[in-house]
């Protein structure tokens, strides 16, 4: 009997034992080998848990170049229900199918939010340059109707990313970055920077990468699209504050060809008395191609670059200026960078040495991207910058072809070896290393200037380094203008919140054909496609006009009194005196992982707006529709590419239009469910849940407050700083309760990261109409030690009620 018992005991340690033996639990999480394939679930806080999958008996180490999270103790149970392994934070329960390695998640309610595929993972051998490795590939299961945003920036219309197909490498008008948010409360974020398809159908959803020693990927429960966006941002870094500078109204054009010229268009906006706070000088300020991106003033045209610099700093305007990530063969960079193996041959922009189109390739120009992802060329990048443009003062870098340009691709293009591995491994990180390069450099020399900086391309990560993302050389069409809206809301999904546009489109060439003196300014074809543009890029982080072979600057369209240049310096004059709303909007970014362009889906339960691609909030309180179609004038077609647009010759003439633009026109709106609405230039109040039709002219689109929102108005300005907020205009719109926080620094450095700022909050309560005025929290040198608000209530019937309010930096209370 003693013996058989003692048989029956081994058995049961056996299997116990063996039981225990299928995982093992860590300090983060658990390991398992599952079919032959190795899986370890790794928390990173309670809402952010990290995947990783190799075949065993491989080593699986990778250092992202995306995640700067270090994993937070988290404290985390682990049980074992027969196949299932459960793991659960305090914001997720993550389930390990023991049996077949799939993983899924749901929230702590048990509601499920995401499901692998069973045998959903793949490792195929890769060759990678001569490197064994595999091709990764993960399948998801998606409820057939959630809604996903995000994954970068397409130029493809769509707002939810559902039933697409993307193939993921860095272009000049695709930015890639494989993170999406749910509607269902979640995010995942695919660490992997290879070329990579993303495709969703209903039965499932892939993200398959061509090179990889394993599948990583992040999954995070945010609750919400916000907070989604928001594990994201602790995730792979959180966004600085921009200088309040860069809020306002940017001119620039491809190019200014001399210094005369540049100085001359900040003078004349001055003297219009225009708003405008910088300007951009475009590239060959260089001089020939072969010292492309010399980051030097070698063009004779600008004999006295630190004079020119100066002179556009005493009109109370900055300068940001064009650098490449690539070098001609006759610069200092190039012939630094070549020996030590720095450079990558591929062919990139521009092809010929000459200007002339198309390119002369009995000409080359031997112009090479350099590569980022090395440390020491990095540093030498920015040594050289340092000394031939920031020592100048010039105020920011407009880093173009950051993806970069890569033409006449071969597939042995990959092969080509960088610091960190073959290009094709690390290809879609790019942009992140070449910007994040500049940042940190400046961040080291300099806490007085804020980094600011203009890129073409972006990847997982770039918010950190103070960098606005602009869509590309895209074509001055209707069908641009209306897929710019999606594109710049997906990539404000995709966790780094700072986007804008070429106002008016880049390649503008054929509006000129046709017109005697050769300016598509003066064309009602461009005219009324531009100001709806600009009414566009009035309401996005950065409100920049600029293209090629149409003249922006507002003088070109006309002068005060006619109806575009009047149009166009309204939709100027409203972005500054929205400056207080903007740079406080700008700090919930900062400081609460806000984001400035808002998807409508971020703000309303309301399954009508899950797909609207033309409408969005930016803020909390603001709804924009901008007019999309054109009204006036009938709509051109222009199809271009990054070659075809150079050609200024082949294009049929267009017809002079008869236009009168002093007609009134409509436009229809869809108003979420679930709030009032007031019409932003009637005080017309409607209820949510219903479209509606209303007039618009030239110099108006529909536009639309929220029930219950507090809009700050600054003074009329022609630059940000030029008055102090001392005498603000605080609107409140009536119909519920709301709050605004308002936010004032010293407008350009990194003091704010020590505490030196100031807020002020408001409350209105709509029962009993009573504005609160809280005391003012925090201090910073120069901040006001009383102003004046002059508040106005909308109510529901249109009608004002306005008061004077002394503040004194203590509790006011208005009723």
């Amino acid at each position: 009997m003693k013996c058989i018992f003692s048989l029956l005991c081994l058995v049961m340690v056996s299997v116990m034992s063996s039981q225990a033996q299928i995982f093992q639990k860590t300090d983060w999480g658990a390991k398992a080998v599952i079919n032959s394939t190795g899986v370890e679930v790794r928390f990173y806080s309670p809402s952010i848990v990290r995947i990783q999958k190799w075949p065993a008996g491989s080593d699986f180490n990778k250092q992202s170049l995306s995640v700067t999270k270090t994993p937070e103790k988290t404290k985390f149970s682990v049980a074992q229900q027969g196949d299932r392994l459960l793991l659960k934070s305090s914001k997720m329960l993550v389930t390990l199918n023991l049996k077949d390695g799939a993983v899924s998640f749901q929230d702590v309610r048990g509601n499920a939010l995401l499901n692998e595929k069973a045998q959903g993972a793949s490792f195929t051998p890769f060759n990678d340059a001569g490197t064994s490795t595999y091709s990764v590939g993960q399948e998801f299961t998606l409820d057939k109707d959630e809604a996903i945003y995000g994954l970068g920036q397409q130029q493809g219309g769509k707002m939810s990313q559902r039933n697409v197909t993307l193939h993921m490498v860095q272009g000049n008008t695709d930015d890639y970055v494989p993170f999406f948010v749910s509607t269902k409360g979640y995010g995942l974020f695919w660490d992997n920077y290879s070329p990579t398809i993303f495709e969703d159908k209903p039965e499932t959803t892939l993200f398959k990468s061509d090179v990889g020693d394993g599948i990583d990927y992040y999954f995070m429960v945010g609750g919400s699209l916000d907070g989604s966006v928001a594990c994201m941002r602790d995730l792979t870094g959180q966004a600085p504050m921009f200088p309040l500078w860069t809020f306002g109204f940017w001119q620039s054009k491809e190019r200014y060809k001399s210094q005369n010229e540049l100085v001359g268009v900040v003078k004349k906006y001055r003297e219009l008395g225009v708003p405008l706070d910088g300007i951009i000088q475009d590239w060959q300020y260089w001089g020939n191609n072969y010292l492309w991106n010399a980051m030097e003033f070698l063009n004779t045209e600008f004999p006295e670059p630190k004079k020119m610099v100066d002179d556009i700093h005493n009109m109370n305007a900055h300068l940001i200026i064009s650098i490449w990530s690539s070098f001609g063969p006759q610069t200092k960079q190039y012939r630094e960078m070549q020996p030590k193996g720095m450079l990558l041959n591929f062919g990139t922009w521009p092809q010929s040495g000459m200007e002339a189109w198309p390119p002369n390739r009995d000409y080359p120009s031997g112009v090479q991207p350099y590569d980022p992802y090395n440390p020491e060329a990095r540093d030498i990048y920015w040594r050289y910058l340092n000394k031939g443009l920031f020592s100048l003062g010039i105020d920011g870098w407009w880093m173009d072809s950051t993806e970069p340009d890569h033409l006449d691709f071969k597939p042995s293009d990959f092969d080509l070896k960088t610091y960190l591995g073959s290009f094709r491994k690390v290809r879609n990180a790019f942009p992140l290393m070449a910007v994040g390069g500049v940042s940190e450099h400046q961040r080291g020399v300099s806490s007085d200037k804020r980094v600011f900086i203009l890129t073409r391309s972006a990847f997982a990560g770039q918010q950190r380094y103070g960098a606005n993302t602009w869509s590309g050389d895209v074509n001055s069409s209707w069908q641009s203008l209306r897929n710019q809206i999606p594109a710049g809301l997906n990539f404000s999904l995709s966790g780094i919140p700072y986007w804008n546009t070429d106002i008016g489109g880049f390649f503008a060439g054929s509006y000129n054909r046709g017109w005697g003196d050769g300016s598509g300014a003066k064309n009602p074809l461009y005219q009324e496609l531009y100001v709806r543009w600009l009414q566009f890029g009035t309401f996005t982080p950065m409100m920049r006009s600029h293209g090629t072979d149409v003249p922006r600057e507002i003088y070109n369209f006309g002068k005060k009194g006619e109806p575009i240049f009047d149009a166009i310096e309204k939709s100027i004059n409203l972005r500054y005196a929205m400056l207080p709303y903007i740079y406080s909007t700008a700090w919930s970014v900062t400081k609460d992982q806000s984001t400035m362009m808002r998807a409508l889906a971020m703000d309303f339960q309301d399954n009508n707006v899950r797909n609207i691609n033309d409408e969005y909030m930016f803020g909390k309180s603001i709804l924009v529709a901008p007019v999309v179609h054109a009204q006036y004038t009938p709509e051109t077609i222009v199809k271009t590419d990054e070659n075809s647009g150079w050609n200024k010759g082949d294009k049929k003439d267009n017809k002079a239009v008869a236009v009168d633009f002093t007609q009134s026109k409509s436009a229809k709106a869809y108003l979420p469910a679930g709030t009032s609405w007031f019409d932003f230039w009637t005080n017309t109040k409607y209820n949510g849940g219903q479209e509606i039709t209303l007039a618009t002219t030239i110099d108006k689109m529909p536009l639309f407050v929220k029930a219950g929102s507090i809009i700050p108005f600054g003074p009329k300005v022609k630059f940000a700083t030029e008055k102090k907020w001392d005498d603000l205009e605080i609107r409140v719109y009536e119909g519920a309760n709301g709050e605004f926080s308002l936010y004032e620094d010293e407008n350009d450095n990194y003091n704010y990261e020590k505490g030196i700022y100031s807020t002020i909050n408001f409350k209105w309560d709509d029962k009993s109409k009573t504005l609160t005025i809280a005391d003012r929290k925090g201090t910073f040198p120069g901040m006001l030690a009383e102003r004046k608000f002059h508040v106005v209530k909308i109510a529901a019937n249109g009608n004002k009620t306005e008061k004077e309010v002394v503040y004194k930096d203590k509790k006011v209370t208005v009723k």
